[in-house]
């Protein structure tokens, strides 16, 4: 603690402004409209992060959708797939690029997301509610040399809005399918030089059963009809004071209370409710007249201040900032036992400076501590810490040519140091509005503390490590109205930590895992009131056997429309086909065969909004438009043909 002390009042101390207060402020907030912070950790113009591959999702996507989940708003990102084991609440597995869902770092304004109480440290974004966000950006390709440990896939960063100008008040409610219900209002605005954001929601879903009825393969007799519902209670602020245009502070926080139900699963499928299992085939029979009260119960808070101010005539950029996170995880058995306690807890203290010269060259310096510490029923306290530091300079070379380039040093206090680094150039000629982009990195991710010191844990693991690399070309046309941009991808994996069935531990898997592919977009406008964004992506993985990965599809295409025919009439149309999957290797039907692949599926949702009165807004949205019968993971259900219905009021 008196380390974290000391380290917090020196880099304060190094913060504070030296003009003292104004009293005139400036809104600076207008000026991040067009920009992407996440790729290089700076305010940067979306087309001035060098060769880095990028996607933003802005809250005006996000409100044409009327989708209310976080992973149901990701599902359109090349190079992105979303996997979830059920219904709302569910878990919800991550992968970029191919890779591991524990290989991408997941924040929210900055603040890890990621558990470290779970097995492998991933992110489950299943329960993240879309409340409050102002855009979500997804960096692709190693971002370690920037983020440390779990970037080693890229970064999915989730920023909320901030209070602007006038206050401003709004309520809304909405129903629909499987018994849902949602309350949601907020208020945001700005006054002199205090900004505030505040939201909070309450979502009940009855639901349906996370075991799929649907399915043929698995048994039934009464053990699919149980319906697990999900309740989510969400609250979020975004706090700040503009003490003078060169110096702010600001805090935000977050915190959702869930409870999610769940089934059994045994045989190598899933089922409301199993019994021991016995001779003679040594299955699990299905217990249908049962209780079943599974269930998870999870409670979430983070936060971050944030000191920042501008030296020397804005020469210098400072940014201090203390974060964390605390979660509390319960499951229950279908008796109402519980089963598991996890508590995950992380903690940093960072700070970041940038030198600008003149708009050429921008030199950012940094240095972080965070710690992570976790414990449950079954593992006493454990925790780690990493000191870091880092370089990334942007070079802005003109005559089109933009190079970032980093380099970082990682400190964990289990083993020794791990060094990341990354280049990335783009080139455009400014006759033809072509751009040639690459990108080299490295990342690495460190053991969790469950694969470190759990009963299946092994002290001795080393870091896993990646290496990727990307080319690829972005062409504008007619007055950049269509935009074109496809990127070849490769990323290498080596020492990824698996569980080992034969030893019942934790081990490096030998060889390497593997993952290529295309990424394609294409935007087109050809008007002011329509839109179009097209998404492909080709992805062929190779684990350490030469498996394909399981449920990463080979192909998959995704295509958005937005049409506003009138002010106050908005269409949104999402389209999305997903093509076969490997199950996971454990994956069984009824009759006890394995199960080798996810059949491929397509999807189409619609959404519609109008502008009543200037304070009054209806809204609906109906998904799985032709009631598509498809899994994201063998025996898990997915919603049917569901509508929703709502309105919202703004003061």
């Amino acid at each position: 603690m008196k380390k974290w002390l000391g380290m917090g009042l020196v880099l304060a101390l190094l913060s504070l402004p030296l003009n003292g207060f104004a009293e005139e402020e400036k809104d600076k907030t207008s000026t991040l409209d067009d920009m992407v912070v996440t790729a290089t950790r700076t305010a940067s113009e979306t087309g001035s992060i060098g060769g880095i591959s990028a996607s933003v999702i802005t809250a005006e996507d996000i409100e044409a959708k009327k989708q209310t989940s976080v992973d149901e708003i990701l599902k359109g990102i090349p190079g992105l797939d979303i996997a979830q084991n059920g219904g709302p609440g569910t878990t919800a597995s991550v992968f970029l690029r191919g890779a591991d869902s524990k290989n991408t770092l997941v924040l929210v304004d900055g603040v890890m997301l990621n558990d470290p109480s779970s097995p492998n440290r991933n992110a489950n974004i299943g329960a993240l509610t879309a409340d409050n966000i102002e855009r979500i950006e997804v960096i692709r390709g190693p971002s370690s040399v920037l983020y440390g440990s779990n970037a080693t896939a890229g970064v999915i960063n989730i920023i909320t809005k901030k209070g602007k100008d006038k206050p401003s008040v709004y309520l809304g409610a909405e129903g629909g399918s499987y018994n849902t219900w949602r309350e949601y209002g907020g208020i945001s605005g700005k006054s002199g030089i205090f900004n505030y954001a505040l939201s909070a929601s309450h979502l009940y879903t009855e639901g349906f059963s996370t075991a799929d009825d649907d399915n043929d393969r698995i048994p039934h007799d009464g053990n699919t009809v149980e319906k697990d519902g999900h309740k989510n209670a969400t609250v979020s602020g975004k706090f700040g004071v503009d003490i003078n245009p060169d110096f702010d502070v600001n805090l935000v926080v977050r915190y959702f209370d869930t409870e999610t139900d769940t089934d059994d699963s045994a045989n190598g499928y899933v089922g409301d409710r199993f019994g021991p299992a016995g001779p003679p085939t040594w299955s699990a029979p299905a217990q249908p007249n049962g209780k079943k009260d599974a269930r998870v119960e999870s409670k979430h808070g983070l936060g971050k201040l944030t000191v920042h101010n501008f030296f020397m005539d804005r020469f210098l950029e400072s940014t201090f900032s203390y974060q964390a996170s605390k979660l509390d995880r319960k499951t229950f058995d279908n008796d109402n036992t519980q089963k598991y306690n996890y508590d995950g807890q992380t903690q940093e203290v960072s700070w970041q400076g940038s030198l600008d010269f003149d708009g050429a060259d921008v030199l950012t310096l940094g240095t972080s501590y965070f710690m992570e510490e976790m414990k449950s029923n079954s593992i006493d306290s454990k925790d780690a810490d990493t000191t870091s530091v880092w370089v990334q300079n942007q070079f802005f070379v003109g005559q089109g040519l933009d190079v970032v380039a980093g380099l970082r040093y990682d400190h964990h206090d289990r083993f020794d140091g791990k060094t990341t680094w990354r280049v990335a150039p783009a080139y455009t000629f400014q006759g033809t509005e072509t751009t040639l982009k690459a990108s080299y990195g490295t990342g690495f991710r460190a053991p969790s503390l469950f694969e470190l010191y759990s009963s299946y844990g092994n002290k001795d693991l080393k870091p896993e490590e990646s290496e990727g690399w990307d080319v690829g070309v972005e062409q504008g046309f007619l007055d950049r109205t269509l935009k074109l941009n496809v990127t070849y991808f490769y990323m290498e994996y080596t020492n990824r930590i698996g569980y080992d069935t034969g030893t019942s531990k934790y081990n490096q898997l030998p060889g390497d895992t593997l993952s290529h592919g295309v990424e394609t977009s294409i935007q087109w406008l050809p008007s002011d009131i329509l839109d179009f964004t097209f998404a492909y992506t080709y992805n062929d993985t190779k684990d350490h056997n030469g498996e394909k990965l399981v449920r990463r599809p080979e192909n998959k295409f995704s295509l958005n429309t937005q049409y506003r025919p009138m002010e106050k009439l908005s269409l949104n149309l999402d389209l999305h086909w997903v093509s076969d999957r490997e199950a996971y290797s454990g994956a069984k039907d009824k009759d006890g065969n394995s199960v080798d692949v996810l059949e491929s599926y397509f999807l189409a949702n619609i959404a519609a909004s109008y502008d009543l009165t200037d304070h009054v807004q209806l809204y609906g949205r109906v998904d799985n438009i032709f009631d598509e019968d498809y899994e994201e993971a063998w025996g898990y259900a997915t919603p049917g043909l569901s509508g929703y219905a709502g309105v919202k009021l703004n003061f």
